[in-house]
């Protein structure tokens, strides 16, 4: 975020001090005239009308994980969110969540990866390209018949799983190289 701010002159009816092209000043409440120096706005504010407001970027959101969201979501509705935020998380993660709530936060999305199972790459004749099976956790088993031509149509087909679905995985899912890939827009 940009530590430079702006200012501009607002009269009581929410207008802003614009000016034309022949330098004459006018209020409009669509438009306004910024300025880098605040004198110069307060100049302005003086011998027109109006104060002086000044304009902020709107903060980055902080990324959280989902434990540490929930602990802020929380903290929004506590009588006393700062103390819950300290209570309830270590000394590294307190200033990072303290932002959070001030600032707002979005959750991170856990990293996607397919799981290309070696040596079953084959040349498919009907699509003229090559094919390839594919690792993928379905109803709480894995299976070793899903079938597609390339990464991007395995992305497609949902076979996509997080480092946490590999780290419960049996031992022989475990022993194929996952490839990260793009959100699949699944979560």
């Amino acid at each position: 975020m940009s530590e430079e701010k702006l200012y501009a002159v607002r009269n009581d009816e929410g207008e802003f001090l614009s000016f034309s092209d022949d330098g004459d000043s006018v209020w409009n409440k669509a438009v306004g005239h910024f300025e880098k120096d605040k004198q110069k706005a307060r100049s302005w504010a003086y011998n027109r009308g109006g104060h002086v407001v000044t304009l902020i970027e709107e903060p980055e959101k902080v990324v959280l994980t989902k434990e540490q969201a929930e602990i802020v979501d929380f903290a929004n509705g506590y009588y006393l969110p700062a103390r819950y935020i300290s209570n309830n998380s270590s000394d590294e993660d307190e200033e990072l969540l303290m932002n959070a709530y001030v600032n707002g936060w979005t959750v991170e999305k856990p990293k996607r990866y397919v799981l290309p199972m070696p040596g079953t790459e084959y040349h498919t004749y009907q699509m003229h390209r090559n094919a390839q099976y594919y690792a993928v956790k379905g109803t709480g088993n894995w299976r070793t018949d899903a079938i597609a031509l390339g990464t991007d149509d395995a992305v497609k087909h949902g076979y996509t799983v997080t480092q946490s679905d590999i780290d419960t995985a049996p031992g022989w899912v475990k022993a194929i190289k996952p490839l990260e890939v793009t959100d699949d827009g699944n979560d």
